[in-house]
């Protein structure tokens, strides 16, 4: 009987090890029988949050998926890493909209978690790109919150926006939940 893994025993396992080294755990995770949405990564004020995120997914066996140039794809011995690690070819050649290459990407698959770093940058960031948002819209896909609280040393999934058209409300519901996840750096993180 084949196994309903999506996860490569590699990364489970690399995974596992990475946790238990560093002290961290996982915390609340992605409701069962959700298969689409768009999954933000916050607060983002480290190059460590790709590892814990990472980990935390393969451990939740979550297959998310980032947006990346199908170019980085296509290269030899490195093509085949960035999408074990997850990454997923998006055309930009003809379409500069990474919004419509998302919502393509939803029609496209059965089941798709799509994460997005609104904030941009590792730096503080008031403004947040509304890339994220208007693709849940168009999509018709849910916003899950993943965090990373380093305070707690716990990687997990908040609760699940259903965008409402309100960006300006629909966005403070969910810097209200990051204000209470501590980045590596909190001076970077949400306010």
């Amino acid at each position: 009987m084949a196994s309903s893994r999506k996860t490569s025993t590699f990364w489970y396992l690399f995974s596992r090890f990475w946790f238990w080294i560093t002290g961290w755990k996982l915390g609340s995770r992605v409701p069962p029988g959700l298969k689409k949405s768009i999954m933000i990564a916050a607060p983002h004020t480290s190059n460590w949050d790709f590892m814990y995120a990472r980990a935390a997914f393969f451990l939740m066996d979550v297959d998310v998926k980032l947006t990346i140039k199908k170019e980085w794809t296509t290269i030899p011995l490195l093509g085949g890493l960035v999408r074990s690690l997850g990454g997923l070819a998006v055309d930009r050649s003809r379409n500069n909209s990474l919004v419509d290459g998302m919502v393509k990407l939803f029609e496209q698959h059965d089941e798709l978690v799509i994460l997005i770093t609104p904030e941009g940058t590792r730096a503080y960031q008031p403004k947040w790109r509304k890339g994220f948002y208007h693709a849940a819209m168009q999509a018709g896909v849910p916003i899950q919150l993943g965090y990373l609280d380093y305070k707690n040393k716990e990687a997990g999934v908040g609760p699940t926006i259903y965008p409402t058209g309100d960006y300006d409300a629909d966005l403070e519901l969910i810097k209200s939940f990051y204000r209470t996840k501590p980045g590596r750096f909190p001076e970077n993180g949400v306010r």
